[in-house]
């Protein structure tokens, strides 16, 4: 039966009063014990010796006069498994503002104008995922702000070279963010070229032969919806005439969820090049959400076949009605047959045109329209409610072209495996 080792003991220390908190007149009192043995004794007669730890160091004062540059430059030190690219090795650096410094200010005031995006080619992102997903599809970040060190250190330690990091307080990011739960980094980039991005590999397996069209979209919050159909839907392309609210615009970027990064996006084109942005053969439909259901169900006119669009119906940006009469409205209005938006309109490359709820669509739009032998697509609404919001419309009509061409490909598929 083994023996149990012999400890010795320090003295123990003197008793210690207790206060109890319910009653202040009762006192009792409580051994207490700091035990540290300094020698253990073994079965075997042998003796180990324990030796007290060292006591705690103070710290070291930092002295106050550092220099300025020494509080402001700070390597982004990180742990040594964060190899082959470490911070350490890249030689990465951040400045840490100081109170009155203007540099967040500034910028935030002038890259949410419109006119300096346009003129500097420079974009507004915030948020983690969102800026993760622009430096993942190429896009060239020049400047970020962030409130805490871990934010910075998740991107991607290769992208971040030559730029500008800058720490800043939370506060600060909060005053200058859109969000209401500000996720505590922003970054400015370069204005992104659609023909120098790199989309995701799914996104661009899954393209469609489907181009959207945004004619007249005012509206920051629909046209970030309809970016954001239009990358679910798989369309290979997304164009914006003039006219149209900037795809850039940070509302727009915050309404879209990362759609400006897995589909195209040609901003501010005018209606002359439209064609040039299109596939040969493409085939322009236009999106009617304006409530013609009404009008095409009761009328028994052979010219319905081939109807052409009334005035009273429709809403041009450029031209009043008062400017023309009957007859010559005749001789300048294009002509595009009505067809209900679920029926086959997908038998060759197609785009579709969704205008704006104030102004509709444009002249221009119904032209092309005309001219690539595309239709009007009717989507039926109960007479006497309102048309469909724009971005509705739009999702509406690319899903619906996604159903037709996948049952193309179903029936191609299911015709060669019979051969």
């Amino acid at each position: 039966m083994a023996v149990p080792a012999k400890v010795t003991w320090y003295t123990m220390r003197p008793l210690l009063r207790v206060v109890q908190a319910r009653d202040l007149e009762a006192r009792r009192w409580v051994r207490a014990l700091r035990r540290s043995p300094v020698r253990v004794l073994l079965p075997s007669g042998q003796v180990e010796e324990r030796k007290r730890a060292p006591d705690k160091q103070p710290r070291k004062a930092v002295p106050e006069a550092a220099s300025q540059e020494q509080r402001l430059k700070h390597p982004l030190e990180t742990s040594p498994s964060q190899t082959p690219h470490s911070w350490e090795e890249t030689g990465l650096r951040y400045d840490k503002a100081i109170p009155g410094d203007r540099r967040l200010s500034s910028v935030m005031t002038i890259v949410k104008s419109r006119s300096f995006r346009e003129k500097q080619g420079k974009i507004l992102l915030e948020g983690r995922r969102l800026i993760a997903d622009a430096l993942k599809a190429g896009a060239v970040p020049k400047v970020f702000f962030f409130s805490r060190l871990e934010y910075v250190k998740e991107l991607p330690v290769d992208k971040l070279k030559g730029v500008s990091l800058i720490k800043v307080k939370f506060e600060d990011i909060k005053d200058w963010s859109d969000l209401v739960t500000p996720q505590g980094i922003m970054g400015i980039f370069a204005k992104p070229d659609p023909v120098k991005m790199t989309y995701p590999k799914t996104q661009l397996h899954h393209s469609l032969p489907l181009v959207l069209i945004c004619d007249n979209l005012r509206d920051p919050g629909n046209l970030g919806t309809i970016l954001r159909s239009a990358a679910g839907a798989g369309c290979s392309k997304v164009l914006l005439t003039k006219g149209c609210v900037d795809a850039w615009e940070p509302k727009v970027i915050r309404a879209g969820m990362g759609a400006h990064f897995q589909v195209p996006i040609v901003n501010n084109l005018e209606w002359e090049t439209v064609p040039d942005h299109l596939p040969p053969d493409t085939r322009v439909h236009v999106a009617d959400n304006c409530g013609l259901y009404a009008q095409v169900q009761t009328s028994n006119k052979a010219s319905d076949r081939d109807w052409t669009c009334d005035r009273r119906f429709l809403k041009f940006h450029k031209y009043e009605e008062e400017d023309l009469d009957t007859e010559t409205r005749k001789d300048w209005l294009p002509k595009l047959k009505v067809q209900s938006y679920d029926l086959d309109w997908t038998e060759a490359p197609a785009a579709v045109v969704i205008g704006g709820e104030t102004h509709g669509v444009s002249l221009e739009s119904l032209q092309l329209a005309e001219s690539t032998g595309g239709r009007r697509l009717l989507i039926p609404v109960v007479p006497g409610v309102d048309s469909l919001n724009s971005a509705m419309a739009a999702s509406i009509l690319l899903f619906e072209g996604k159903r037709q061409l996948r049952i193309k490909v179903e029936d191609l598929s299911r015709d060669r495996s019979y051969h």
